[in-house]
C-alpha cells in the first residue's frame, strides 16, 4: 500500500544546478588570468567535497568554496574586487526568481488528491523557504522537510512523521545519490527522474536490480507511474 509520495525540490521542481553553472563560468572568467577553467573547476569541487561538512549544501556555502579556491589558486593575491564579485553572484543566485521545471504543478496537484504529498529537500533553510514560497507549490504539500543530509535513516523518521511508514511511501527525485538510494534503503519506492546537468558530488551508480526502483523521462509520467503500482490510499 502506498499512502504517502516525498518530492525532492532542486532540479526535481524547479531549475537550480544550471544556476550554479552559469555562476561557475563567471568565477572561471573573473579568475582566467590564474588559471584554466578546466583546473579551475577541479579545485572548486575540491573545496566543495572539503566544505559541505562545515557549510552543508546551497548556495551560501558554494560562495564560501568559490572565494576559498580564489584564494588558493592565486597564492592569496586575488583583488578584492573579485571577491566582491564572487559575493555578488551569491547574492545574485539567492534573489532569482523561482522556474518551475515542466509538468511540475499539474503533477504535484494530481497526485496530492489521492496521497499525502512530502516536499523533502536538503540545504540552506531561508534559501529554501524562499523558493518554496515563490513557487507557489506550497499548499499542495501536507508536510515540508528541510534537511541537512538525506539518509535511510532520515527518511524512515519522515515518512513515519508524516506518513504510514517508509515501506508505504516513494521519494522521487533527480539525485540517484540522495534521493533515491537511501529511500530504496529505507524501505520506500525510489523514483529517479533525471535532470539534464547533475552536480558532480551527487554522482551515484542506478540500483537497476532493486524491485523498488524506477526511472522516468519526466516528472509528468509519474502519475502513470504510481496507478501502475498501486491503488491511491490518502486516509
Amino acid at each position: 500500500m502506498l499512502t504517502t509520495i516525498g518530492f525532492d525540490a532542486d532540479d526535481t521542481l524547479w531549475q537550480n544546478e544550471s544556476f550554479f553553472r552559469l555562476t561557475q563560468d563567471r568565477f572561471a572568467s573573473l579568475l582566467s588570468a590564474y588559471a584554466a577553467p578546466d583546473h579551475l573547476a577541479e579545485r572548486l569541487e575540491a573545496a566543495e567535497r572539503r566544505n559541505i561538512g562545515h557549510y552543508g549544501f546551497g548556495v551560501k556555502g558554494f560562495t564560501l568554496s568559490m572565494i576559498e579556491t580564489a584564494i588558493e589558486v592565486t597564492e592569496g593575491r586575488v583583488p578584492a574586487a573579485v571577491i566582491g564579485e564572487l559575493i555578488a553572484a551569491g547574492r545574485d543566485m539567492l534573489e532569482h526568481p523561482i522556474e518551475l521545471l515542466p509538468a511540475v504543478r499539474a503533477t504535484v496537484t494530481e497526485l496530492a488528491a489521492e496521497y499525502r504529498v512530502v516536499l523533502i529537500t536538503k540545504g540552506d533553510l531561508l534559501d529554501q523557504e524562499r523558493k518554496l514560497a515563490q513557487s507557489g507549490l506550497g499548499d499542495l504539500f501536507d508536510g515540508v522537510e528541510i534537511v541537512s543530509h538525506k539518509t535511510a535513516e532520515a527518511y524512515r523518521q519522515i515518512f513515519s512523521r508524516h506518513g504510514t511508514g517508509a515501506d508505504q511511501a516513494m521519494m522521487v527525485g533527480n539525485s540517484l545519490k540522495s534521493d533515491v538510494i537511501p529511500a530504496l534503503e529505507a524501505g520506500s519506492w525510489g523514483v529517479h527522474v533525471p535532470h539534464g546537468l547533475t552536480w558532480a558530488l551527487e554522482a551515484a551508480d542506478p540500483p537497476q536490480d532493486h524491485r523498488r526502483f524506477h526511472a522516468l523521462t519526466s516528472l509528468g509520467a509519474l502519475p502513470a507511474l504510481v496507478a501502475s503500482l498501486i491503488a491511491p490510499r490518502k486516509d
